[in-house]
């Protein structure tokens, strides 16, 4: 899988919680995620603010744009977190494990990393991917 095919997937998946998600597709979404809002952030700073009557990349002028992306993606990156967590044959639930600080996200990170059950396991059968 290739970054263009996980991002198709993800968003032609936006809000299914279930069956599983490749190392791959949870990984070039990620990358994906960081890229645009670099981009989105430089745009904001350079442009936004200054059509705001700030000075460019003044942290007060805020970041629209990149607020917008968040909201847009945030249900489709939960979803592929949550398939990621059931390739790894742990039930969706454990994201909350994020919300502890530090320890829960290096807990979830260690679970991301780590390659998928072979084979079917109780959340369906491998995402198609080469990981």
């Amino acid at each position: 899988m290739n970054m263009q095919d996980a991002i198709r997937t993800v968003f032609g998946k936006y809000a299914v919680f279930s069956g599983r998600a490749a190392r791959s597709e949870f990984w070039y979404w990620v990358l994906f995620i960081v890229l645009v809002s670099i981009a989105l952030s430089i745009v904001d700073g350079m442009l936004i603010a200054p059509m705001t009557g700030h000075e460019a990349f003044d942290p007060e002028a805020g970041q629209p744009l990149q607020l917008l992306f968040n909201l847009a993606t945030l249900l489709p990156t939960l979803a592929v977190s949550v398939r990621r967590l059931h390739d790894t044959d742990r039930t969706g639930w454990w994201i909350l494990l994020g919300l502890i600080p530090i320890i829960g996200n290096l807990i979830l990170l260690w679970w991301y990393i780590q390659a998928g059950t072979g084979g079917d396991n109780e959340y369906g059968p491998p995402a198609i991917a080469s990981d």
